[in-house]
């Protein structure tokens, strides 16, 4: 069992043969298998059971009662929360950008056993399977001027930088999933000896989980502030497919899959609760040139979760008193979020969203690959993703559009800088930019110091001496960093340490652009433009490509 706890379930599929327990399904080509299964934890993925679809549609169902609000308070009052990201930057102005996390966990949000009748119609094994990784990742950007709002699927497998209190305190890469299940691991080992009480050493590893996924996942898309997260467990989803079916979906090829249960003609058609289940986890076919991926499978995910948006809408589920009640209890039992997560607020747009206001992206991998242990991982162009994920967040204004004011502008300097000295490591391997940025950080008020090279690191960090940290946890603040106090620095001094993955995008490059430096602009290629998630064709869209699908209708997908 990994340090997230992943187990393959009793009958799944041989992660190493690829077998089904009747034999019924050909050997995976190599490079089609790398795309949708690991060698270790392979039969997890195919138990994830939708976690997508289910944590933005509990989002949106929790909230998005409307005037039946206050009848539900009780209810409500009921949904965990927690403080784990309380302390990181934020958003300027009205913007949000909420992380919503699937759990790899066949335990509710307190800790407790399913019951048996839901284990056997999940397919997922039983409480003792399963773990805490983070394996639906995806953030909802929610405009501050009221435009449609953004949701962006990251696939789990991506292979990245993870926050270092995953990483037993030191920086280390792998699936971006682990981040949530490798931070909880650690906290549970460090503090099982000095809390005694089970749920509430629990719930002390679930924030260290939370705060490990949110900066990695921030980190990975270019800086990008985790305002606030909703974290869902796998029993929301059937529980709310059943609450509401029959659910009508629609697909560009008739498939099947033993493995899954799935079994679906061309077109539109209507699905219950169970074939739901198929329908989400569905990631190969016997017919082989459809190339299933586990992409295919968010995408589907994505347009289950427009599907059953527009089956809530339609059913009148949200006047409907029982019904609402039905699934705001799923919210309370399976649910978690952030204290400081405005719920009425939210619930003011909720309607948007399900009314079409959202365009859902699917974040390109550039190829794919093995990690050192030998697990099948996403690898990523780093650049290029903070590259789309800034075009995507701050798209230019449309023609004869009023400039926007409601965004605060970062302060140029910072009072607290004066008198301390700034330092700069070039550590990103690209010429003359520790030069750049230590004329950006003296133009915000710092003492200019030494700017030296150094060995290339992938991760960039900010260290301060002693009487400094008020103007280090200021520029912090506006670099989207943490700031970190080092008895090895002189006293009043900052020392700042750029790494590959500021070099190209982000606050930092932005600083060392503005200074005029030639070697300072990015070299990062254009972002590919979305192509259509609903594209008809057995191989569309790839892998390579950046994804998007409207948040209307009924989507047809492979």
């Amino acid at each position: 069992m990994s340090p997230g706890g992943e187990r393959r379930p009793r009958g799944m599929v041989d992660p190493k043969t690829e077998r089904l327990p009747h034999g019924t399904e050909p050997r995976r080509r190599a490079a089609r298998r790398q795309a949708s299964q690991p060698r270790r934890n392979g039969g997890a993925k195919g138990v994830i059971a939708g976690r997508t679809a289910v944590a933005l549609l509990s989002a949106i169902v929790l909230v998005g009662t409307g005037t039946a609000w206050r009848t539900y308070h009780h209810v409500i009052n009921s949904v965990t929360t927690s403080d784990a990201i309380s302390d990181g930057p934020k958003s300027q102005g009205q913007e949000q950008n909420i992380l919503i996390m699937g759990l790899d966990s066949r335990l509710d949000e307190h800790g407790n056993a399913l019951p048996p009748s839901m284990y056997n119609a999940l397919h997922a094994g039983d409480e003792e399977n399963g773990g805490m990784n983070s394996n639906v990742l995806m953030l909802l950007h929610i405009p501050g001027d009221g435009s449609k709002a953004t949701a962006i699927s990251i696939p789990r497998d991506d292979y990245v930088q993870l926050d270092p209190s995953a990483c037993g305190g030191d920086y280390c890469k792998g699936k971006i999933k682990q981040a949530y299940g490798d931070a909880w691991a650690a906290a549970k080992e460090k503090y099982t000896s000095t809390i005694k009480d089970p749920i509430a050493l629990d719930a002390k590893a679930r924030d260290a989980g939370r705060k490990a996924e949110a900066k990695t996942v921030s980190k990975f898309l270019g800086g990008v502030p985790v305002d606030h997260f909703v974290e869902i467990t796998l029993a929301s989803f059937f529980e709310i497919a059943q609450a509401v079916q029959p659910i009508t979906v629609c697909l560009n090829e008739r498939t099947r899959d033993s493995f899954s249960g799935a079994n679906f003609v061309k077109g539109y058609q209507q699905i219950n609760g169970s074939q739901a289940m198929a329908f989400v986890r569905q990631r190969r076919d016997p017919d082989e040139s459809l190339n299933f991926t586990d992409l295919d499978r968010t995408r589907r995910q994505q347009a289950f979760i427009v599907s059953l948006a527009h089956q809530l809408q339609s059913a009148g589920t949200m006047s409907s008193p029982s019904k609402l009640m039905n699934l705001l209890s799923v919210a309370q039992a399976n649910m978690a979020v952030d204290s400081g997560l405005d719920l009425v607020k939210f619930a003011q747009q909720a309607s948007d969203l399900m009314g079409g206001g959202m365009t859902l992206f699917t974040l390109p991998v550039k190829d794919f690959g093995t990690d050192p242990g030998g697990e099948d991982v996403n690898l990523v162009d780093v650049d290029q993703i903070h590259s789309i994920v800034h075009g995507l967040l701050n798209p230019p204004p449309k023609p004869g559009a009023a400039p926007s004011t409601t965004a605060t502008p970062t302060p140029t300097t910072i009072p607290s800088a004066n008198g301390v000295t700034i330092n700069v490591v070039n550590s990103s391997g690209k010429n003359g930019l520790g030069g750049d940025v230590e004329k950006g950080l003296s133009n915000k008020g710092f003492t200019q110091g030494e700017a030296s090279t150094g060995s290339i690191r992938s991760s960039s960090s900010l260290l301060y001496g002693s009487g400094a940290d008020t103007a280090a946890n200021a520029l912090a603040s506006q670099l989207n960093m943490t700031a970190t106090a080092s008895s090895s620095l002189d006293s009043n001094t900052v020392e700042v340490i750029v790494g590959t993955d500021a070099a190209g995008s982000g606050p930092i490059a932005d600083m060392a652009s503005s200074t005029g430096g030639d070697d300072a602009t990015t070299t990062t290629a254009p972002p590919p433009p979305p192509v259509s998630a609903t594209s008809v064709g057995s191989n569309a869209p790839a892998p390579t490509d950046l994804s998007s699908m409207n948040g209307n209708g009924i989507p047809c997908v492979k």
